[in-house]
């Protein structure tokens, strides 16, 4: 049974968004602010890591260690370097309608990058738009067409399936791929709805059993569902934006909260958080 308290680790960020645990450190975007952050969850200690033009996203490791960082205004995947410098990864205006948001790297560093559509609120509906594969060395593909705001993004232990959270579907969904050997995309599923208009669904992670933690800021809690698409646990948290497992034995559930998602707001308030929750099924051990 999951522990249900909530533990508030950092505040006082902005916007966190788009978390990835990696080196024993919980890695983040504070969007409006502009900066990738690196978190010590052991101390509370965080750490300045890079400035990113354009409003970070989505962040991803190659298998050196590297990270991929998304500019989300100007659609550019950027890579940091050993050295601290940073350096244009791949740039996806030709595929990307508008502002990049989250992505996944797999194992062999190919990123998956979702884009927003256009810059539309609800209860407009989105514009659909294409999701780009971005080879290791820089070269993009549109592997999936007509994605709803595709948002958080993970891959199955297994390294077969890649599953994406479709924030403006109706209902919200997540959908589910089959991951070719070349790094396509086909057998597009639906994962889970969730028929709660409330619900819809934002960051997401993967644990070892191939479930699925969701990050659902409307409805005010984060959801798991197991590999079939059920519910199995919510949990109540203040405007969770984004979610990443990780720690010493996995069990941690970091999640990314803010009271706004509006920018002058967000960086007006400083209400951004990061809190934890300890859960019963760790993280997914990286595909090889």
């Amino acid at each position: 049974m999951t522990d249900t308290t909530v533990e508030t680790i950092v505040s006082g960020l902005a916007f966190p968004e788009c978390p990835r645990w990696h080196g024993g450190r919980l890695w983040f975007s504070d969007v409006y602010r502009g900066l990738v952050l690196r978190l010590d969850p052991a101390t509370g200690d965080v750490e300045q890591v890079v400035e990113v033009p354009g409003h970070p996203a989505g962040l991803g490791f190659l298998p050196d260690g590297r990270l991929l960082v998304a500019s989300g205004q100007e659609r550019k995947l950027y890579r940091l370097e050993d050295d601290g410098s940073s350096t244009v990864h791949a740039d996806l205006h030709a595929i990307a309608s508008w502002h990049l948001n989250d992505m996944t790297v797999d194992h062999r560093g190919r990123a998956y990058v979702g884009n927003y559509g256009d810059d539309s609120a609800p209860p407009t509906p989105p514009r659909p738009a294409d999701l780009a594969m971005v080879e290791p060395d820089g070269t993009a593909h549109v592997v999936a067409e007509q994605m709803l705001f595709a948002n958080g993004m993970a891959i199955t232990p297994d390294g077969s399936t890649l599953i994406v959270a479709e924030t403006r579907s109706t209902p919200g969904r997540l959908s589910a791929f089959r991951i070719e050997s070349d790094g396509s995309l086909v057998d597009r599923r639906v994962f889970a709805t969730f028929d709660d208009p409330h619900v819809m669904p934002d960051g997401i992670a993967v644990d070892a059993e191939s479930g699925v933690w969701v990050a659902s800021p409307f409805s005010g809690e984060v959801i798991r569902v197991d590999a079939g698409g059920t519910v199995t646990d919510r949990i109540a948290v203040p405007y969770p934006y984004a979610v990443a497992l990780g720690g010493p034995d996995g069990r941690d559930l970091f999640v990314c909260t803010a009271d706004t998602w509006m920018p002058d707001e967000a960086l007006r308030l400083r209400s951004g958080a990061i809190r934890r929750v300890r859960v019963t099924i760790p993280a997914a051990l990286p595909h090889s």
